[in-house]
């Protein structure tokens, strides 16, 4: 989250108004993040968040509200988007689209365990079976396409080492998605973007324990394979933050959860190295364009792009695959290892 646009209070309230929600009380600018402003809005009736969209058009984001109202409904902890009189969920403010949708209870595990990576795991499965009926259509805008394109204009920041990296990562994963087997990995709408700060956990109450309590910001997703959404998150829940080595306990236990819900095929545990690693280039290359291109924003930080540099040296050099049931290959795939 971060504040590229200036919302005065009374513009927030008016569109508050609107909705049915009660009177705005507070408008608080929120500092993480970095596609859209955010503010936290509270009003005499309960506490939302308020979403101007930066970069997303007002043609592009039926897809994301929609599909944020659809997991809703099938049960899914995620915000819930709020209609006007008419049901519009897609609103305008400032100039720019809008959206308010209800603020999640709970708070961030930025240092999760292994019991946090299984709570993870099962609802990503159960996310991804609600999902699949959904019926609006919208590519992944940040997968492969947007890595051609991308890559050529982040490469004159690179040293000769880090080009030879990216360039050979993404000759990889351009072999890779022409392949027979990458064409039968099953597919739905996916988060793409569900690090450990955009899930919520609650301990409020004691016989629960600490519970996972919602799952946030949908705005990079989209129409993809679900086992990109799977590296993505084992890619960021289950690491070493300072060396991005893997730790296998953790992301066994969230791989095993999300299989004991929605069995993954043979095809998604013979390419599972070869999504980690092209998880792991997707945000080394978005945070080198966000560092050496970017957008002026109030309280915005751009996250270290080497982070991801690193993540994808450890599982270029070390692959990993969960132990599961193996099914019988489909065709040979450039070196999935």
């Amino acid at each position: 989250m971060a504040v590229y646009t200036e919302v005065p209070f009374n513009a927030a309230a008016e569109l508050v108004s609107r909705l049915d929600i009660g009177r705005l009380t507070a408008l608080e600018g929120c500092a993480g993040g970095i596609e859209n402003t955010n503010y936290f809005a509270d009003t005499t009736q309960g506490r939302y968040v308020l979403t101007l969209f930066e970069r997303l058009t007002a043609e592009q984001l039926p897809f994301y509200l929609r599909l944020m109202k659809h997991l809703a409904r099938g049960g899914i902890p995620v915000p819930d988007p709020c209609g006007d009189a008419n049901g519009e969920i897609l609103h305008t403010l400032c100039g720019k689209p809008a959206a308010v949708v209800d603020r999640l209870q709970g708070s961030s595990r930025l240092a999760p365990d292994v019991a946090h990576c299984q709570q993870l795991g099962g609802m990503l499965a159960r996310m991804h079976l609600v999902g699949a009926d959904f019926e609006l259509q919208q590519p992944n805008l940040r997968g492969l396409y947007w890595w051609i394109d991308t890559v050529p204009e982040v490469m004159p920041f690179l040293t000769t080492v880090q080009r030879g990296l990216i360039e050979t990562e993404l000759g990889f994963q351009e072999r890779l998605a022409v392949s027979l087997a990458y064409a039968h990995l099953p597919r739905g709408p996916i988060h793409a973007d569900l690090f450990r700060d955009n899930v919520m956990f609650d301990d409020s109450d004691a016989e629960a324990g600490d519970r996972l309590s919602g799952l946030f910001d949908f705005y990079f997703a989209g129409i993809d394979t679900f086992l990109f959404d799977i590296a993505v998150c084992v890619n960021d829940w289950c690491i070493d933050l300072d060396t991005g080595r893997l730790d296998e306990d953790r992301a066994s236990a969230l791989v095993c959860a999300y299989h004991a819900v929605r069995p993954l095929s043979g095809d998604e545990q013979r390419l599972f190295p070869s999504f980690l690693r092209g998880a792991a280039l997707r945000f080394w290359i978005s945070r080198l364009w966000d560092l050496h291109l970017p957008r002026d924003a109030t309280m915005l930080t751009a996250h270290d792009p080497t982070h991801f540099e690193r993540v994808l040296q450890q599982r270029s050099a070390n692959p990993w695959r969960p132990t599961l049931p193996l099914a019988p290959p489909r065709d040979a795939t450039p070196d999935a290892r």
